[in-house]
């Protein structure tokens, strides 16, 4: 079996300038200590995280990290701008040895793609994750492979759907 943890960034400023550079919002640098405390209390540790070099994903990992420190950490540009499709052919190429992959990037692509995942599992979360996949929200997955590259779309079951606001911080869109 694989997991796969898909959290949206969280809440970033108003574009201003390039989207690129967009900074967290005060909300976001809130809500992602959160999602990192929930991981740890959860002892949902991922092997590998991969991360959109975008500067609202990089500040959401690096408020999150603390207590996952020895986590291997890597940049991913093709996070930045993929579609659902490109995502998928990220968690396609992972390697072997990594069980656990966390992957933090941008909606819609992520909130597509964990939908597309899940073929059954939490219906309630399901429901939650079909309405919004709001900033900082996270979906674990789990996958019934022993390989990445055999995931297949309405193959994984969900086993959990939080937002900063089902951990007590502000819901954001």
């Amino acid at each position: 079996m694989r997991r796969l943890m898909l959290m949206r960034h969280a809440k970033a400023e108003i574009p201003m300038g390039l989207d690129f550079d967009r900074a967290l919002a005060p909300r976001g640098r809130a809500a992602a200590p959160l999602v990192g405390a929930y991981l740890r209390d959860e002892q949902l540790f991922p092997d590998l995280v991969l991360v959109s070099p975008a500067r609202r994903t990089r500040q959401t990992w690096e408020l999150m990290r603390s207590g996952l420190e020895t986590v291997e950490t890597r940049d991913d540009r093709r996070l930045y701008e993929a579609s659902r499709d490109g995502l998928l052919a990220i968690v396609h190429g992972v390697e072997p040895a990594i069980r656990t992959l966390l992957m933090i990037g941008h909606n819609p692509a992520v909130g597509e793609l964990a939908r597309r995942l899940v073929g059954h599992g939490d219906r309630y979360a399901f429901a939650r994750m079909s309405r919004a996949f709001s900033t900082g929200a996270l979906a674990v997955i789990d996958l019934p492979t022993e390989s990445w590259d055999k995931v297949e779309v309405e193959g994984g079951r969900l086993d959990r759907f939080v937002t900063p606001g089902s951990l007590g911080g502000t819901e954001d869109d």
